[in-house]
């Protein structure tokens, strides 16, 4: 078994682990491992490595990305790959569902800091109301990123379980990896999560005091 991963933090998956911090996506480290055995990408591999790519970049909007990445997705769409299909498939696809989830969550971003952190949370009950699934949360934590004057954002979102699912993210120096390790989680720097025990309003209270501390210290940094 082997593990490729381009993440700061560790899972012990017993795997033999071929990792890159440096790299801005594993779908980055997938191709190169191709180009260097000189394989031929199918398109459905080509496909779904670009969807990696593009996704672990932010739809290559992130720091990270660089001339080279965008070098990887032209030799990409060379091998016929469709970036507008893909696009539609990963962003334009939701459910009414969805939307509606998305508008409750919207409803509740709470800003503090000075409007440097903004929140949001997502509850058990919500999923029941609109009849939305775990995965219709998907992207909404960067909607608090949005807001102007924003450096850190949070969303808690209630599991089934009882369990608290927790997405950091932030802009330039706070480092939400290191928030979301505190709680046995991890992740990128600008991107990273956690599941915390919960209640709900306890989970979201240890989040918020621990990135109220990130965003204090990455003021004095």
């Amino acid at each position: 078994r082997a593990v490729v991963d381009h993440h700061v933090s560790n899972d012990d998956l017993g795997a033999e682990l071929f990792k890159d911090t440096k790299s801005e996506a594993t779908g980055a480290l997938i191709f190169q491992f191709a180009e260097y055995l000189k394989v031929q990408l199918s398109h459905p591999v080509a496909v779904a490595v670009f969807a990696a790519i593009a996704t672990d970049t932010g739809w290559f909007r992130f720091s990270a990305t660089s001339g080279e990445t965008m070098r990887t997705i032209g030799k990409l769409i060379d091998l016929g790959v469709r970036q507008d299909e893909i696009y539609r498939e990963l962003y334009e696809q939701a459910t009414l569902a969805r939307m509606r989830l998305f508008g409750r969550a919207l409803g509740r971003i709470t800003i503090e800091e000075g409007g440097q952190l903004a929140f949001t949370w997502v509850t058990a009950a919500d999923f029941s109301e609109f009849g939305a699934v775990p995965s219709d949360t998907e992207d909404l934590v960067n909607e608090c990123l949005k807001i102007t004057g924003t450096r850190a954002a949070f969303i808690a979102i209630e599991q089934p379980t009882g369990a608290v699912k927790v997405s950091f993210r932030s802009r330039n120096s706070l480092d939400v990896a290191k928030v979301a390790e505190s709680f046995g989680g991890g992740g990128h720097k600008q991107a990273a999560g956690a599941t915390l025990v919960g209640p709900l309003e306890v989970a979201k209270a240890q989040a918020l005091t621990a990135m109220h501390a990130a965003v204090a210290s990455a003021q004095s940094a």
